[in-house]
Parts: structure tokens; sequence; C-alpha cells
């Protein structure tokens, strides 16, 4: 039996990603991949991400977290590995 290796990531998007449909499409976009966690926006404009699942699954998330939504122009994003947290949905904060 092949195990999968779960892991979580800790994301800040930076760049034209509130009010463009990031969050929303960012949870539409974890929720096909079978990810948990939420998302949510900051006050200084940028839209925070945890996510957590298979981590192939994670990185294909990290990858659209790159894009975005077609009104979206992220200009960066960092992410730091966290620890595993157990969640039932992903969710817009």
């Amino acid at each position: 039996m092949v195990h999968e290796i779960k892991m979580g990531i800790h994301c800040f998007v930076s760049g034209r990603v509130q009010g463009v449909w990031y969050r929303a499409s960012a949870q539409k976009e974890a929720q096909l991949l079978g990810l948990t966690g939420w998302t949510r926006n900051l006050p200084d404009g940028r839209v925070e991400v945890l996510a957590f699942g298979e981590k192939a699954k994670v990185m294909q998330l990290y990858s659209w977290l790159q894009r975005g939504p077609k009104l979206a122009k992220v200009d960066a994003v960092s992410c730091d590995e966290i620890e595993w947290q157990e969640h039932v949905s992903f969710g817009v904060k």
C-alpha cells in the first residue's frame, strides 16, 4: 500500500488580488484538488492561504496561486511549509 505524502502550506499573495474573485477562485481550485484549509483577505491588500492535503495536489494549488483568476494580477507568492492541521473543508474567511 502506498501512503500519500501529506503537507500544509501557509501563503501570502500580493498584487491585484482583492476584489477580483481571488479567494472564491482559490477555494474552488482547492476543493477540486481535494484540499482543506482556508483563504482570507488581509488589511494590507494581500490574500492569505492555508492549504493541506496530498503533496502533489498542494503543489498544484501553489502553482495556481501564482496565476490566480483572470482579473487578478499576482506580483508575488511567498509560502512556507507548515505542520499538518486537520480541517473539514476549504473555506473563505
